[in-house]
């Protein structure tokens, strides 16, 4: 089990990132058009530097919903491996049985 206080810090990432995802888009928009003037261009960059840092996606750790484990975890069913091993073997998961060969 990870720790609390990472799990709601990731959390509030999250939240932030969602929160200020069009305006992070708007910004980054302007500075990637090659035919504005480069001092609007920098002016946006600028604004884009100012913003918090925790808004960036890709500050945002996928953790298991349930456990918080950072590692082995499925976009799928945003879970790690150890947490879905268990749900798919004591039948929780609908759809998911265990492979035999």
């Amino acid at each position: 089990m990870a720790k609390v206080g990472t799990v709601e810090t990731n959390e509030r990432r999250r939240a932030l990132a969602k929160k200020l995802a069009p305006k992070r888009a708007r910004l980054k928009a302007v500075v990637t058009d090659k035919t504005l003037p480069a001092g609007e261009r920098f002016a946006a960059t600028l604004k884009l530097a100012e913003m918090p840092r925790n808004s960036a996606k890709n500050r945002v750790r996928n953790r298991c919903r349930i456990t918080g484990r950072p590692r082995g975890y499925y976009r799928k069913f945003e879970m790690s491996r150890i947490a879905l091993r268990e749900l798919a073997s004591s039948a929780m998961l609908p759809g998911v049985t265990k492979s035999s060969w």
